[in-house]
């Protein structure tokens, strides 16, 4: 007969490599960053922002849109947007029903049209209509947090101020153990902390890149992952042994009388 994995078997090797993660010395983590950002750059080096956009303020709405959305939706949306709308004074004063009608299928297009609104008209007011390149700027508008000012430095402005942390960023992370962390911003100050600044943009690119491709949220395809040598894969439970059938088992052992 098959042998069974013992019960709590999967359990037990989740827990052993979330324990040797823990248990990793600053100077061998640091090691394994380092060959994490090699292997990164190996499997996606032409890795991007998915956002389409043509300039900082495209990719500034674009960004907004895109919470709780997915980048493909978007780009759906923003080439009419865009063209009816191809700056933040034309943006600012768009009739709000048009604006809403535009951007309905992204969701929650309610906030998102007043938000978008609301920064177009301090973008306008204060930056003279342009994007400004500074995080403290940023993050002063309405609707804007370090994740969306970090995808317009980085992607528009080609500025490492810090690491975009979206939901495949974040989970990665903790499969990695490059954190314990479940807020987004203690998450990028780990990351931060660990991964060479030049390579902060590529990094968040390439990880929800990644995060799309092979470590998924429910399956992760841990077979096809460039990165399975250097990941403990915390939180991730082993795949469970494959069942065999009995007729199966008596084949292989000779035993089967249909043989």
């Amino acid at each position: 007969m098959a042998k069974r994995m013992p019960a709590g078997a999967a359990h037990g090797k989740k827990t052993a490599r979330a324990a040797s993660a823990a248990d990793e010395s600053p100077q061998k983590l640091r090691h394994r960053v380092r060959r994490i950002v090699q292997l990164l750059n190996q499997a996606y080096p032409g890795a991007t922002c998915a956002l389409h956009h043509r300039n900082p303020y495209e990719l500034l709405v674009a960004t907004i849109l895109s919470a709780q959305c997915t980048d493909e939706r978007v780009n759906m949306v923003t080439p009419e947007l865009f063209r009816r709308f191809p700056d933040a004074q034309a943006m600012a004063s768009a009739p709000r029903e048009e604006l809403e009608r535009m951007i309905q299928s992204t969701g929650f297009y309610r906030a998102k049209a007043k938000n978008i609104q609301e920064c177009c008209r301090q973008l306008v007011e204060r930056h003279q209509g342009q994007v400004p390149p500074d995080m403290d700027a940023l993050v002063a508008l309405p609707g804007i947090g370090r994740k969306t000012a970090n995808v317009v430095l980085g992607t528009a402005y080609g500025l490492p101020t810090g690491i975009v942390v979206d939901t495949h960023v974040a989970r990665i992370a903790k499969r990695l153990g490059l954190t314990r962390q479940n807020d987004p911003n203690k998450i990028e100050q780990d990351l931060m902390a660990l991964v060479p600044r030049q390579s902060w943009i590529d990094f968040s690119h390439q990880l929800i890149h990644h995060g799309r491709r092979i470590c998924k949220a429910r399956r992760p395809l841990c077979d096809q992952c460039p990165l399975e040598e250097v990941c403990p894969k915390v939180g991730v439970a082993a795949a469970p042994a494959q069942k065999t059938s009995p007729s199966a088992s008596r084949k292989r052992s000779g035993t089967d009388p249909r043989a």
